[in-house]
């Protein structure tokens, strides 16, 4: 972005390295990801409000009854449905500031469950499970799968100068949830442990609720964020047309409902979110980053550590791409 002013979003990036073909590259891995992630926080919605009210049922008519976790969804979306109308990306990043403070309860209340309600922190596993491997690296990856949004929120900051400190807090930050979150996690449950630990906490304690409720807020906090750059990429193409405002909230409203149509389909929030890691992540956040970077500055002319560090990094990255999509779609697959 520094060495072409016009660059503005990620599928800008992709065309100043290799044209349109870059383009259209970024731009699918970016809105499929996003549009995936998007899809898991209303799976993830559906499975913590399905374990505080196990036994909720909604009638729908006369004979027509849609089972809690399909209910708890499309509710859910309906709540979502007014931050999609919102295009003002400095207005999402204060509804997105609770989500931040969301990830904090969160984190706590599991520790003060595991310290304080009797369940510990003395489970034992495998140090190492080789099974898991690569389903492990795609949710890690899958950690990360918003670095597809920075270009986007970088030209929406009004202190510009301060980006570089903002990906040092938030790295270091999430870096921190995340971990805290695994090794808590798995010394609570062991092997047990669910693809959400909100999932394995006693829904009867005060504190499992003050988890798996502020665990709710993530999505609805972040949901926009994430179809934003979908939202802004559609309406581009059909301007000239329609009032801005209008198309802004349809698509925005037809983004959510297919949303929601995806995730009844396929509800296994861990096995889409390792899918989702490993074949877009990684290549969103890893492989096309490293390819558009030796292209525009031209590193790939000469040899050096850099270009070999960074070739080294890209085939890594396909390997992981390759083997790490082939399991999770064994998953999926197993799953149904």
């Amino acid at each position: 972005m520094d060495s072409d002013s016009n660059i503005r979003t990620y599928p800008d990036i992709g065309e100043l390295a290799f044209g349109k073909k870059g383009r259209l590259t970024v731009s699918i891995f970016m809105y499929i990801e996003l549009y995936l992630v998007a899809t898991g926080f209303l799976i993830l919605e559906g499975d913590n409000l399905q374990n505080l009210f196990p036994n909720m049922e909604f009638e729908v008519g006369q004979g027509l009854t849609i089972a809690g976790k399909q209910g708890f969804i499309i509710i859910v979306s309906l709540i979502i449905l007014p931050t999609v109308w919102l295009d003002n990306l400095s207005l999402l990043s204060y509804v997105s500031t609770s989500g931040v403070l969301a990830s904090g309860i969160t984190l706590g209340s599991i520790i003060w469950t595991g310290a304080f309600e009797g369940i510990g922190f003395q489970q034992k596993g495998t140090l190492v499970n080789w099974d898991g491997m690569l389903t492990a690296i795609s949710l890690y990856a899958f950690c990360y799968c918003a670095h597809p949004v920075f270009p986007t929120l970088y030209t929406s900051m009004k202190k510009k100068h301060q980006f570089s400190n903002v990906l040092i807090v938030c790295f270091i930050f999430c870096t921190i949830t995340y971990a805290s979150m695994a090794i808590f996690g798995y010394l609570m449950f062991g092997p047990q442990i669910q693809s959400q630990v909100t999932l394995n906490l006693p829904a009867s304690k005060m504190s499992s609720k003050v988890a798996i409720y502020t665990t709710l807020v993530n999505p609805i906090a972040k949901y926009a964020l994430m179809v934003t750059p979908i939202v802004n990429a559609i309406k581009t193409r059909f301007s000239c047309r329609c009032n801005p405002r209008f198309l802004s909230i349809l698509i925005g409203t037809n983004l959510l409902i297919s949303t929601v149509l995806v995730a009844l389909a396929i509800p296994f929030f861990g096995s889409l979110m390792s899918l989702v890691g490993s074949l877009l992540s990684i290549t969103a956040s890893v492989i096309l980053p490293c390819l558009c970077y030796l292209k525009i500055s031209g590193i790939y002319r000469r040899f050096n550590g850099q270009l070999v560090c960074m070739c080294f990094i890209i085939i890594v990255g396909v390997c992981l791409v390759i083997f790490g999509t082939y399991r999770s779609v064994l998953d999926i697959i197993g799953n149904f």
